[in-house]
Parts: structure tokens; C-alpha cells; sequence
């Protein structure tokens, strides 16, 4: 296999750098105009989104899963990558929530036709949504179309870049599973000091990126597993001082698994590397040195959850039998996304992270 870094990775948005976004702070304290990332979160707003997620969850058992708490508002889901989970749980958030929820494809667009994506997002603002979820294959593009809307962008994705609301609901179903309670986190306890393997394409994975940043401000540590032709130079660095402090990059999967309290699984994202040099010589080659079987699941915790943010590939990185396994979480993900994304969408049509 061979060895070296790959390529450098996407600049990550400083939060310095989205503070131009950033609106007037609200009366509850609220300072965000849109959620490009996770790096502009403080730890205590992750927490607070955390704990509303938990709010809206509860929701779940109810028999009518209807609230009337965004009743007269539009959410318009702008998705130019195809999108399954994601896309469906911003939509059924938006209507358990109340709103009205619209959805555009790229190939629905006029994007399709050479419209600009500028132009595109102008004539969607101009009916006056009041948030606009954007999925694209361009990094940085959430942030590009940010000053050009009133209401608020809400990052579904983009390029290599970050997939905030997959962190956040990540964070949400290991705080449920392994939070341990503590006077400063009461409602879904405290991740601080657990051990999170994150084995797979980090190369081109937003959501080892945003996972990163968001598991290592709650205080938990990363150890980052990969072949290092599918590692990206800094990777360690994208949070500064924060996510050098707690996160590990080995090229070892028995290194990464040993002890580990969770152990999530990314995929290899063949359709971002049209073009490339092979990164690893075959799937076969790669299942071989970082899939994740019953056996090589044995050097985590007996405890340990396993988690993938979806789809799978099935017998690459994962063995059916552990994704299908007593301790799996991956379908309680998927549940996690509709809570989560509805307290995004709360919180940042409201302007605040107060539970009601």
C-alpha cells in the first residue's frame, strides 16, 4: 500500500471567517445567522442543541408527532447530491414542527438549465423562505450563498467540506448511550473522555470532519483510522488547539479498536474519486485491513456502540452481522436525525436554544 499523506485537506471555515454571517445576538442569546458548520459552535451551544434534540425525541412515542411551533413558516431543502436519510429527516422535521416543507433537487432546478447557483438561491429567497437547507458537491458552498439569503442556511452537506446536523445527531446517540450524568450535564450526561474510533475514507468524509470538531469540543477523544493514502494533511489541525488536543491519526485499525467506547464506520466514497490515483489497490484489500468484523470488534470495549452515518457498504467496511448486531446503533442514528434536525430548525427560526 502505499504511504504518504493525501491531498491536503478543505480549509475548514474559521469561525472568524463565518462571524461575517452571523447576525445580531437575540434577546435568549442567540448569535447565529446560519449553520455553515460546526466549527462556529461554542461547546455549551453543542450541549444545548443536544438537550432540545432530547426534547423533540420524546416525540417519538407519541401517537400524533405534530407540533404547531414553526405553523406559517417555509423551509425550503435544496439538495443537488442525492440524499436519502438526510434529506427526509429535514422533512419530516420540518413538518412534526409545523412548517412547510419544500424540496428541490439539482436536477429540478434550473441549475440543470446553466442557472448559476447564485441566481438559483436569489429566486428561491426571493418567495421568502424562512431557511433554506442546502446540500451540495462543492465545499464551502453554504457559505458562499449565505449573505445573499435572509433567512437561514442550514448546511446539509458540502463537498469534503462539513455535515454539521450528522455530527450533532452522532454526538446526540452516543450522549443517549454512553453520557455519563454530571452536574454540569444533567439532562444527557457528559462525553468528555471517551475513546470514538473513526475508521474509513477520512480523505473525503465531511463527516469525520465535523465529527472531529464536534466530538473533541464535548471532550471526547478521537482516533482517526485510515490507510495514510486516504488520510488528509492536517486533518489533526482543523479545529486548532481543540482537536490537536484529542484527536489520534493511526494507520493501525487494531491500534484504533483497542478499548474503544465507539467505533463508527465511514465508507468508501468512490463517487468523489473519478479522476484519482487508487488510494488502496481493491475493496477486497481494503475489507481485508479495515472492515469491521465480529473479530476485530472484539478489541473494543465489550460495550462499545458501532455507529455509521449511512449507506453502507455492506462486507467492505462493515460485516453484516455486526451492522445487523445487538450493538448497533445505526437505525437509533437515523431516529436521532429527525430530533436533531428539528431542533436546528427550532433554534435557528426561533433565534434560540431554549427548550419550550
Amino acid at each position: 500500500m502505499v504511504c504518504g499523506h493525501a491531498l491536503t485537506i478543505q480549509r475548514v471555515l474559521t469561525p472568524r471567517y463565518l462571524r461575517a454571517y452571523d447576525g445580531l445576538v437575540s434577546s435568549q442569546g442567540f448569535r447565529h445567522r446560519h449553520l455553515v458548520g460546526i466549527s462556529a459552535l461554542a461547546p455549551e451551544e453543542i450541549t444545548q442543541i443536544l438537550d432540545l434534540g432530547d426534547h423533540y425525541l420524546e416525540l417519538d412515542a407519541q401517537p400524533v408527532k405534530k407540533l404547531a411551533e414553526l405553523r406559517g413558516r417555509t423551509i425550503i431543502n435544496l439538495f443537488f447530491e442525492s440524499s436519502t436519510r438526510t434529506r427526509t429527516s429535514f422533512e419530516i422535521a420540518a413538518k412534526r414542527l409545523g412548517a412547510d416543507a419544500v424540496n428541490i433537487t439539482g436536477s429540478a432546478s434550473s441549475t440543470a438549465k446553466g442557472e448559476t447557483l447564485i441566481d438559483t438561491v436569489r429566486n428561491v429567497e426571493a418567495m421568502r423562505p424562512d431557511a433554506i437547507v442546502v446540500r451540495h458537491a462543492f465545499g464551502g458552498a453554504a457559505a458562499m450563498i449565505a449573505p445573499h439569503v435572509g433567512g437561514a442556511i442550514i448546511n446539509a452537506g458540502d463537498g469534503q467540506h462539513e455535515h454539521p446536523t450528522q455530527a450533532l445527531l452522532d454526538a446526540a446517540t452516543i450522549r443517549r448511550h454512553k453520557g455519563l450524568k454530571t452536574a454540569g450535564s444533567p439532562r444527557g450526561g457528559s462525553i468528555a473522555g471517551l475513546e470514538v474510533a473513526i475508521v474509513g475514507d477520512l480523505a473525503h468524509s465531511r463527516v469525520a470532519r465535523s465529527n472531529i470538531l464536534c466530538l473533541s469540543k464535548l471532550g471526547a477523544n478521537v482516533r482517526a483510522c485510515a490507510p495514510w493514502t486516504l488520510v488528509p494533511r492536517g486533518l489533526e489541525d482543523i479545529g486548532g488547539e481543540v482537536t490537536r488536543a484529542h484527536t489520534r491519526i493511526t494507520p493501525h485499525l487494531d491500534e484504533a479498536l483497542e478499548g474503544a467506547d465507539v467505533v463508527m464506520m465511514l465508507r468508501v466514497q468512490n463517487e468523489r474519486t473519478a479522476g484519482e490515483a487508487p488510494r488502496f489497490p481493491n475493496a477486497r484489500e481494503f475489507s481485508r485491513m479495515y472492515g469491521l468484523s465480529v473479530r476485530t470488534l472484539e478489541r473494543a470495549k465489550p460495550d462499545a456502540i458501532v455507529m455509521h452515518p449511512g449507506p453502507i457498504n455492506r462486507g467492505v467496511e462493515l460485516a453484516p452481522e455486526v451492522a445487523d448486531g445487538a450493538r448497533s446503533v445505526i437505525l437509533e442514528q437515523v431516529s436521532w436525525g429527525v430530533a436533531i434536525r428539528m431542533a436546528v430548525l427550532r433554534a435557528w427560526i426561533m433565534k434560540s436554544f431554549e427548550v419550550p
